[in-house]
């Protein structure tokens, strides 16, 4: 009995992954396939047909496409008007279909690809599906249609920039890989501010952030990273465009200390509240908040592009109840006059009062059950999407929420309605539920987490978020194994390695061939950088007098030096944060054989073969005055290396190096 046993479940999963492998393997999974014979193999050179009448809507789609088949795959297409023809790819818009809805299409694929919907979003969608489709096979494309469609509409991420800033080049990236795993919501936090106990329990020292440019008050701009309003304005124009919907967040009355940092007649006057609360009853607040927000929503181009503003509203101290509904009922108020639909955390659970907060065609973001849940949101007529903390919060390098979020949990057990564990699965959607939003906040300012680490934890996260979003419940024709390794090969997004994968061993100088740097110029290689976990191995040989603080590795987002401080000690910089190898001395006028290795818990330095030094598992520790308890920060000194370029022009390595050689290393 047992033998028959093991018998059936093998031929059962035997006929699953048959089954799946029959279906184009793609993130998120297709609704529908129909499959037909053969194969369709596309040249490497084509047109993306675009019919005359349907040029205006849909040839940007069809540009971006052109751009992405010669990103990922090298080819060269180019975008026409005309009828199809085989071999080619053409995109057109259908008639409405209620089953397609605004974001769904079909794809053909015969002896050519049809993508057709009935918008021009859900056609994009479509070309979405196609690039990994062809990433996927290789050997051609399985003929067959697809129907695809979303089950929820609104599918996010958000987020915090305001305690660690992301740059726009990593900003337009998330873009890009949202929209090519077809979630179309991205919320950037503009503001908020460290927790006071790591500064000394001192307000006026506590790390605060606003990251947007303001004309109207100079100086509250952060100056450790920011966004210009052209930038920033171009930027959700650049999303809308790949499908994506940025909603900027100005995050008040609480987390709001940025501003009473600017000015301090802002703070809450009951000091007890901490100086991160506005004051609710001064009427300078609602000038300098409401000006504010004017600042981004007044004008023929207003900096703030989309639909929706999202006004903050969480956290505030609950004995201000009554005032706090006050305020929230100004904020959506304003934000509506400007024709957008406002969006805010509510935090209305806790916040009880006797003051009417009408959230009817409200957006809020349901972030907990007990100060805002769904189905509090739901009764009172807001339209919702589910951010829950206890399933959806990553925090990176903390002891609370989550430091990587449970992917198989979500995958197998997830349904974007839940906010705890424990809620059974809904039957029936409400119909104003949106959908839900992961979100990563930065609470633990300082403790040197790059963009790329945030990165590591966000993006498979991502993979398994939108795949319940899209698809739906879809393990039983793909157990998470097998999805896992489908996460594992498919791309971020044309265009796109934050995670600085790097397919072999390679050699990145010519064997025993010595590369000779002045100390002002430079040799490009192959790879741009390494990511985790892997192994940088060289010879090194610095001149007997070497340069102070030489860049001998220059990377997109970080640098390893030489001869730190003139002491002889290697060092690594990136995200604003600088990393030393204390242990180690680099002598001058030798050859000494040198391997790092990094992975992301820390980066270890080896010398002729011998561990120098790991950088991990440094805390500190402080006291919180507030809970009259101990609070940890865990550093995290972690380097994807730089490999781009040897040298720099002006602060470059002065010396010879030879035998550079990048290793990936199994995981």
């Amino acid at each position: 009995m047992k033998h028959l046993i093991v018998c059936s479940v093998m031929w059962l999963c035997g006929w699953m992954v048959a089954m799946a492998q029959s279906v184009p393997q793609v993130i998120p999974a297709l609704q529908q396939w129909k499959p037909a014979k053969g194969k369709l193999v596309l040249p490497e050179s084509g047109k993306v047909i675009v019919f005359p009448d349907e040029e205006e809507a849909l040839r940007q789609s069809a540009e971006i496409l052109v751009q992405d088949l010669k990103e990922m795959f090298g080819w060269d297409y180019r975008v026409v008007t005309g009828k199809k023809e085989k071999g080619a790819v053409c995109l057109t818009l259908g008639k409405p279909d209620e089953t397609l809805g605004d974001e769904g299409y079909r794809m053909d694929i015969r002896n050519e690809v049809t993508i057709e919907a009935p918008t021009s979003k859900g056609v994009f969608w479509g070309t979405r599906t196609l690039l990994q489709m062809i990433y996927h096979q290789s050997e051609g494309l399985m003929k067959g249609r697809a129907t695809d469609f979303p089950l929820y509409p609104n599918r996010g991420f958000m987020i915090d920039v305001g305690r660690k800033f992301f740059t726009m080049d990593y900003l337009r990236d998330y873009v890009k890989i949202l929209s090519f795993y077809k979630l179309n919501e991205l919320q950037v936090h503009l503001n908020d501010n460290g927790f006071v106990e790591f500064f000394g329990n001192d307000w006026n020292k506590t790390y605060a952030a606003f990251r947007l440019e303001s004309e109207r008050y100079p100086g509250l701009t952060a100056k450790d990273g920011s966004y210009t309003k052209a930038e920033f304005r171009d930027f959700q124009k650049m999303a809308a465009t790949y499908g994506v919907n940025v909603i900027p967040e100005i995050d008040v009355p609480a987390h709001s200390l940025a501003f009473t940092h600017y000015n301090p007649r802002l703070a809450a006057d009951n000091k007890a509240y901490g100086m991160d609360h506005l004051d609710l009853y001064k009427q300078e607040v609602y000038d300098f908040v409401d000006s504010l927000f004017d600042e981004y929503l007044s004008g023929e181009d207003p900096v703030f592009v989309g639909p929706e503003v999202h006004i903050g509203t969480d956290e505030y101290n609950q004995k201000e109840a009554e005032q706090f509904r006050h305020f929230t009922n100004h904020y959506m108020d304003f934000v509506s006059k400007y024709g957008k639909t406002p969006r805010l955390w509510g935090s209305l659970n806790v916040m009880k009062g006797e003051t009417h907060v009408d959230l009817k065609g409200k957006v809020v973001s349901a972030w907990n059950y007990n100060w805002m849940d769904v189905n509090t949101c739901l009764e009172a007529g807001a339209k919702v999407v589910n951010l829950c903390d206890a399933l959806l919060y990553l925090v990176p390098a903390v002891n609370y929420y989550h430091d990587f979020l449970d992917y198989k949990w979500l995958y197998e057990s997830w349904m974007p309605e839940m906010m705890r564990k424990a809620d059974p699965k809904v039957a029936k959607r409400h119909p104003n539920f949106l959908g839900a939003m992961m979100a990563v906040w930065n609470d633990r300012v300082g403790n040197g987490i790059s963009q790329q680490d945030v990165h590591l934890r966000t993006f498979p996260a991502l993979q398994v978020v939108c795949e319940k979003m899209w698809k739906g419940e879809n393990v039983e024709q793909v157990p998470y194994a097998q999805f896992e390794a489908l996460c594992q090969s498919t791309p971020e997004a044309p265009g796109v390695n934050l995670l600085a994968k790097v397919p072999q061993r390679t050699d990145l100088t010519l064997t025993d061939k010595e590369v000779a740097l002045s100390g002002t110029d430079t040799l490009t290689t192959s790879v741009d950088e390494v990511g985790y976990p892997y192994a940088v191995e060289f010879e090194i040989c610095p001149d007997s007098v070497p340069n102070v603080d030489a860049i001998l590795f220059k990377g997109p987002h970080s640098e390893f030096v030489t001869n730190w401080q003139n002491t002889g000690k290697f060092a690594f910089r990136r995200d604003g944060y600088e990393f030393v190898f204390h242990a180690y001395r680099l002598p001058v006028g030798k050859w000494t054989k040198v391997r790092v290795e990094g992975d992301a818990k820390g980066t270890s330095l080896f010398v002729d073969g011998q561990l120098q030094e790991r950088l991990e598992g440094r805390v500190g520790e402080v006291f919180n005055a507030r809970s009259q308890r101990k609070d940890r920060i865990w550093y995290q000194e972690t380097l994807i290396f730089p490999l781009k370029q040897l040298g720099d022009v002006h602060m470059g390595f002065k010396g010879r190096v030879k035998n550079l050689i990048c290793i990936p290393l199994k995981k």
